[in-house]
This record gives C-alpha cells, structure tokens and sequence, in this order.
C-alpha cells in the first residue's frame, strides 16, 4: 500500500476559497445564508463550477440539481472515487457546514494537479442540492433520490413556505440538469465539521466516523378554536398554544428518558392568528428523535404518539401528527473507515472513533456505495448558527486525510 504521508494540501490556498465563498450569502454576524435554490444558491454554485474548471475538471449536473467535477483515471470505464458534501447553508448557518466537504475535496483535485498525480479509477466531487431541509423538507433530498431513497417526481413537488416548489426553483435557477440521477461510485468520503464539542474537548484532530445516527422528523398540527382573550372563561378554552406548550415539554421527556445519547429537539412553532389577544386556535410545530439504535427511536416514536394523544384530549384540541423523515442509523463500510484511520495515522493526526448526531449525505450514498466519513473539531461544538468556526490547521488536517483515503480507493498509478 502506497504511503502517502509525503502528500500536503495548501492549506493557505483552501482558506482563502473557504473565504471567498463565505461572501455569497454572507451575513453582518459572520455567517452564511445561502438557502438551497435561492439566487445566492446559484452565485456559490457558479463560483465553484469556475474553480473546477479552472482546475481541468469536467462538470456535470443532473436532474436533482447534484454537480458532479470529474477528474479522469487511467481506465474511464471504472466507477470514481467520489468526496463531497454541500454549499447551502441553515438561514443563520455558517461558513464551514457541507463547504468544508466540498471545497477540501477542491483542494485535494487541485494537490494532485500540482503533485501530477494519477489514478486508476476517475475521481469526483459532489456538491449535493438541498442537504439542510431549511426550505424544503425533508434534508438530503437529491442524495436521497441519488441512493433510490425518493423519486424525482416527489422532490420535485415538494415546496417551501411560500408555495413555491422545489422543481420550479431548480430550474429557475438553471440547475436542472440532463445527466440521470444515480450511477456506480466506488466509494464516497464525506469531510465534514463534527458540529459538536467531542474533538476539541478531547483535543483530538480527527474523528473517524463510524455511524449515522438514525433520525425521525415529525410535523404536528394541533387544532383547537380560537376566541377572545379576555372573555373567555379559562374552563372553556380550547387553547392549541397550551397544547403545544405541553408537546415542548413531551418531546424533551422523551429524550431524556434514553441518556446518553438520546436527543429531542423541538425547532419550529407557529401560532395562529399570532395576536397578543387571541386565544391561539391552531399551531404547526415540528420535532425531531436522533440515536445510534432503531429500536430505542421506536420506542420514542411510540411515546410521542401516545403522549400527543393524551395531551389533546386533556384540552379538547385535534391533532394530525405526520412522519415527515426517518432513517435508521448507518453503519459506515468497515474498509472506508479503516482507509480514514490509516490516513489519519499517516500524517500523525490524533483521532478517535466517532458517531455522527447530525445527518449527512454520506448516510444516503451509504445505501449504494462504500461510504465513511471524516470529522474535524469545530470550536465550542457550534454549528446551525452563524458563531460557528474552526481553525485552518484543522481544515488542512481533515483535507489531508480525506485526500490520503480517496488516493488509496482510487489507486495511484506511475
């Protein structure tokens, strides 16, 4: 096995890109707001197209929006070796979730560029449309579709707040693309911030992901009547706030019924009319189960149903609970994941096995491909949010070791 300790990204030059593409959608906080499909999706998509073809590498989009850069192996005929994560962002995202992915795997084409160095099988960046769900749910849609997880037609009619839907927006913004989605890939390697505090606690560089944890999205509807505030007597009110208020609390118990790993999040709340005196007659909110064992989601899935339930009868309110997104958890290709530790070994990079709590793209390309994933520590584990960061020499780090994992699936030729 090639030893590939010698080989160094510029670690100068993936800061600056990281940099240049944080002023698209950038925000007076320090962060990013580059929601899938909108206008600024589009300038980010651009900018990359232009370093990739300034890097020779041949770009192509498919029918999901995915921009796949190619670089050419020895035999064409062979599946590539692809690494890849994403460009949109969370409203009040920041600018390393899914960019670090994409453009580390940038530094890495442009590394073997200036290094000459060839490979057998081709190589591929992908830069994967809709990861975060914050306009249109559910998350990781076009590598959903990518993995036969969803059709295209149901991507396509899903839309966001304002009506508008998600094929309509893609094409908007000329990014329907005529490639078929879906194709071989010997194997996928994802880079990604660890977006929780583990790796810098522990001051460890690398984290060697060997899970997806499994997720459940839920959307509640409750529904009671609103009335006035200050004539209606508090025994007969039919208060869907009150309910939800409850909801809030019940999703918490859940999560803090199974430590440690366990987690329950409530995100969204929307009261309607929203006027100061009104009872509130409905509420849309939507809650979310993450953990490592399917068996324990069952578990919370079964109490939020019953919990639901028991609370609305209480007040009198109606409720239409929905399943929105559920995955189970992903075990990683044990053979990627001993690629990433090798590569972190190589360079003499402290790391450590870690399960992922977020979802990503790899726990889709998992279904089709040989898949692991990479973490880098991100500082106080803050990420969603526009405080998030980390340091260049931890960019450098985990772009080392997802070169060093992709060279040896892709294999070096003289």
């Amino acid at each position: 096995m090639a030893n590939h300790s010698n080989f160094r990204v510029d670690a100068a030059r993936l800061w600056d890109s990281l940099m240049e593409m944080a002023k698209i959608g950038g925000t007076p906080k320090g962060g990013c707001n580059r929601l899938t499909l909108t206008d600024l999706d589009k300038q980010g998509r651009e900018l990359f197209i232009g370093w990739c073809e300034a890097a020779g590498l041949t770009v192509s989009v498919d029918g999901m929006g995915n921009l796949f850069a190619r670089r050419p192996g020895q035999d064409g005929n062979l599946p590539p070796v692809m690494m890849g994560s994403h460009l949109d962002t969370q409203p009040t995202g920041g600018k390393f979730d899914g960019v670090l992915g994409v453009l580390g795997a940038l530094e890495v084409m442009r590394t073997m560029n200036d290094l000459n160095i060839k490979t057998r099988h081709p190589v591929e960046i992908a830069n994967w449309t809709n990861e975060e769900g914050s306009r249109y749910a559910p998350a990781m849609i076009a590598s959903g579709v990518f993995a036969g997880a969803y059709t295209k037609d149901f991507a396509y009619a899903m839309t966001d707040r304002d009506g508008l839907r998600f094929g309509d927006e893609l094409e908007r913004i000329g990014f329907k693309g005529p490639e078929p989605v879906g194709k071989p890939v010997h194997a996928f390697f994802e880079l990604h911030i660890e977006q929780g505090p583990i790796l810098e606690d522990e001051n460890i560089e690398i984290g060697v992901v060997t899970h997806g944890q499994g997720q459940r999205w839920y959307e509640l509807t409750l529904t009671g009547f609103e009335s006035h505030a200050g004539s209606t007597p508090m025994a007969r009110r039919k208060d869907a706030l009150l309910g939800a208020a409850r909801v809030v609390e019940l999703v918490n118990r859940i999560g803090l019924a199974h430590p440690p790993l366990a987690v329950s999040t409530v995100g969204m709340l929307t009261p309607y009319p929203g006027s100061r005196n009104v009872i509130p007659g409905s509420v849309f909110l939507t809650a979310e189960f993450r953990h490592p064992d399917d068996a324990v989601l069952e578990t919370m899935n079964a109490a939020l149903i019953e919990g639901v339930a028991r609370i609305c009868d209480a007040i009198g309110l109606e409720h239409d609970l929905k399943l929105v997104f559920s995955y189970a958890p992903v075990p990683f290709d044990p053979g990627c994941v001993a690629a990433v530790r090798r590569g972190a070994e190589a360079h003499g990079y402290s790391h450590r096995d870690i399960v992922s709590g977020a979802g990503h793209d790899a726990c889709y390309l998992a279904r089709v491909a040989p898949t692991a994933m990479i973490f880098t520590p991100c500082v106080d584990g803050v990420s969603h949010n526009e405080a998030e960061d980390i340091k260049p020499e931890w960019a450098r780090a985990g772009t080392e070791v997802l070169m060093h994992a992709v060279l040896e699936k892709a294999e070096i030729v003289a």
